[in-house]
């Protein structure tokens, strides 16, 4: 019988929605249903507090993130002995951990092309040397890693040894894949959300709108032939001040097409109700939407930036942007994917997609990977 384990879990900030609280979450519930202890460690906690958790918030000191980052990191090893854990998880870069969990962009590599101003700021030097911490040459953090592009880059920048990372599922809900009602679905979501059903929705699901690329969506919304437009709607579901994107769609005169509903939790029925994905994103390190639609069926419009964005090419469910983004590449796209009879062809090979691939089971596979470290 294997012993309980006893794990410390960081995290800087928890709040709903968030892709890396998100699955932060899932593996504790993993965790807890394999019958080990966690504690969690914290700056902040925004949203319920599960029973099943003990969780403590670390008072930290500085006011800008990157010190409060850092803060943390430093209380957390002053002042709890690692020896009374079988092994110390991180969702953030920071020294001390056992598994890193890779939610997040290479910061070196990021800011690589930015000016000499940028390096040489407190906050350049902060989050340099918590990245430092974890993938060093020397180091013997184990990486729990979300896409197999980011292992070279680094390995380019840190000599990171290969064995050290663990390229893991997308972890996505089974939720996602449509079930036999799912006609009632799409209906009823369209009713709640006031949109006929003969309309054209065009997904978004976002926290950083900027980020994730609405002015693109919206530009290329504003694109399309009047006849298309007409019975066209930008539905963006997320988290993030709607102003000036609502601005810019009157500018472009296409604020009647363009419905911001805030954040959901009915991701599943929203691709269920929808006729595509837009995920033009300008920064993504994995973008789980991306697969969330595909189990749903749903074609795709992506950018290569997004770590995800492979699932699309090997699915053939819908279109890549190559990097660099051009604007009218994006419009041209989306009229081909609106207006293309394959539109039928792309839901079934996203769905023989799916079938084949594992995309649910991240979760237990970083589990697994937590197990052989403290084994």
């Amino acid at each position: 019988m294997q012993r309980k384990l006893k794990l410390a879990f960081c995290l800087f900030k928890y709040f709903p929605f968030g892709g890396l609280q998100v699955n932060f979450m899932n593996i504790s519930k993993e965790c807890i249903k394999r019958g080990y202890h966690i504690d969690v460690y914290t700056i902040s906690w925004d949203g319920e507090k599960p029973e099943w958790l003990n969780i403590t918030i670390i008072p930290v000191s500085g006011f800008s993130n990157h010190k409060r980052y850092q803060s943390f990191a430093e209380r957390f090893n002053k002042r709890y002995n690692k020896k009374q854990y079988d092994a110390v998880v991180g969702f953030n870069k920071m020294p001390g951990l056992d598994v890193y969990y890779a939610a997040d962009v290479l910061y070196a590599a990021k800011m690589k092309y930015r000016s000499f101003f940028h390096h040489i700021t407190n906050r350049y030097n902060t989050l340099i040397k918590l990245e430092h911490s974890v993938f060093r040459q020397d180091a013997k953090t184990q990486i729990l890693l979300l896409t197999p592009k980011e292992k070279q880059l680094y390995k380019d920048y840190y000599r990171t040894a290969s064995d050290r990372f663990h390229i893991m599922p997308p972890g996505i809900s089974t939720d996602c894949i449509p079930p036999a009602n799912h006609e009632k679905i799409r209906m009823d979501k369209r009713n709640e959300l006031d949109i006929a059903q003969d309309n054209i929705i065009i997904l978004m699901v976002c926290i950083n709108f900027k980020i994730k690329g609405v002015d693109r969506a919206i530009r290329a919304l504003s694109s399309l032939p009047k006849n298309l437009l007409s019975k066209s709607i930008l539905l963006v579901a997320g988290i993030d001040n709607p102003g000036s994107y609502k601005r810019l769609a009157k500018r472009e005169n296409v604020l009647g097409h363009v419905k911001f509903i805030g954040a959901r939790k009915d991701v599943p029925a929203l691709l269920m109700a929808s006729d595509l994905l837009l995920h033009p994103a300008r920064i993504e390190n994995t973008g789980t939407v991306i697969v969330e639609a595909l189990a749903a069926n749903l074609p795709v419009i992506t950018t290569d930036i997004c770590g995800y964005s492979f699932h699309v090419i090997s699915a053939k469910a819908g279109k890549v942007i190559k990097s660099p983004f051009v604007q009218k590449e994006l419009n041209k796209i989306l009229l081909f994917l609106l207006t293309s009879n394959k539109q039928n062809q792309w839901r079934r090979n996203a769905k023989k997609y799916i079938e084949k691939t594992d995309v649910f089971s991240r979760a237990q596979r970083a589990v697994d990977v937590i197990e052989e470290v403290c084994s």
